[in-house]
């Protein structure tokens, strides 16, 4: 169990995060739902803790929920006040446009269901687009509390039966693990650098040069002016 934490998290993570216990839970899930999104991190710590000390299952999925939920929180109210530029930003215009619909229909269960379903579905979008669309603050909180409440329990509960069996079995695969995180991250630095340094400035004179509505975040591939034009008759 210790060999895949000094792997995967650092010592000094791992110690920081058993100091804190229940309240780095909410620490890490503010920063996850709202600052720095860290898909699975939540999930991965409040089994750790709940393997260490199985009794205290209950109290690590009720901090978990709490922090995803206060950090929920602070990005439905950012989005509100940002408008609809923000989440367009973020996720790009036609995702943007499936989201308002479902959201439209289905606000509740857009949001609960969201915050059900683990990595690499992102909550983050449901989330901006309930502050973008006014959803209303307490059935939002509602929604998104019963959605966490129920991941996180039935998380803290898994690591209550099978914790230590995971980490065994996760200990023996450690280094190819550490060697995927690490080439993910090097690729992840890669890509933004080839994105803001060379493509996103290009895409952006030549929307200049061509008369276009310049888009802060380009998508490649993605030309939303085309969507608009209709081909001439023969």
């Amino acid at each position: 169990m210790r060999t895949l934490l000094l792997a995967l998290f650092s010592d000094s993570i791992w110690n920081w995060l058993h100091r804190l216990g229940g309240p780095g839970l909410i620490l890490l899930g503010v920063a996850d739902n709202s600052i720095v999104p860290l898909p699975g991190s939540m999930d991965v710590f409040v089994i750790l803790l709940s393997a260490r000390e199985p009794a205290w299952w209950p109290y690590y999925g009720f901090m978990g929920t709490v922090g995803a939920v206060l950090g929920g929180y602070i990005t439905y109210r950012l989005a509100e006040k940002g408008g609809e530029e923000t989440l367009e930003k973020k996720i790009g215009k036609q995702r943007a446009q499936k989201v308002y619909r479902r959201f439209e229909k289905h606000g509740f269960a857009t949001v609960s269901i969201g915050a059900i379903l683990p990595p690499p579905v992102p909550i983050v979008p449901f989330l901006m687009a309930a502050g973008v669309l006014r959803y209303p603050t307490k059935k939002f909180l509602f929604a998104l509390s019963v959605g966490r409440g129920i991941r996180f329990f039935a998380v803290a509960y898994l690591g209550h039966i099978y914790g230590e069996a995971i980490i065994g079995w996760l200990s023996q695969y450690y280094k190819p693990l550490l060697y995927a995180l690490i080439g993910l991250g090097i690729a992840g630095g890669i890509t933004a650098f080839v994105y803001f340094k060379w493509y996103r400035p290009r895409k952006q004179q030549e929307e200049r040069e061509r008369g276009e509505k310049v888009e802060q975040f380009p998508l490649p591939g993605h030309h939303p002016d085309k969507q608009n034009k209709t081909s001439k008759p023969a």
